[in-house]
């Protein structure tokens, strides 16, 4: 994954920085959709019932996904995240931010949460959808 990633942030000058996210991307290449990941394995197991650890398996799943294209963490330009609690999200959000450093590097999409009365598997605490954008060749 050599390849130059060619997204431009948009953040107006007058707005107070964003922290850990984007307002807006700008990017030309070929466009990766990556349906929502939650945080089961590639065997659809869940291995833990924990917050966190589930944002990490979903975030490495995209990953997975996204290596299937050529592509990784770099090229993410979106993510729209659904949680099933916002304040276990807030509590633990330096661990949640470790975990996704962790999976995506120093690398912050424009993002979305929103809070949900549930998902479709019952385990599912997080899931989340990505969009990414893989220069042209």
């Amino acid at each position: 994954m050599n390849d130059p990633v060619l997204h431009e942030l948009l953040h107006p000058s007058h707005w107070k920085a964003a922290v850990g996210y984007a307002n807006g991307v700008l990017a030309s290449g070929r466009t990766i959709f990556v349906g929502g990941q939650i945080g089961w394995n590639g065997a659809q197991v869940f291995e833990s019932d924990d917050f966190v650890a589930q944002v990490h398996q979903a975030l490495a799943n995209i990953v997975e996904v996204l290596n299937e294209a050529g592509a990784g963490p770099e090229h993410v330009v979106r993510l729209t995240w659904y949680v099933t609690d916002k304040q276990e999200y807030l509590a633990r959000l330096k661990e949640v931010g470790a975990a996704y450093r962790e999976v995506m590097g120093k690398h912050f999409p424009a993002m979305t949460m929103v809070q949900v009365a549930d998902l479709i598997e019952d385990r599912a605490k997080v899931e989340i959808e990505a969009t990414a954008v893989l220069p042209e060749a």
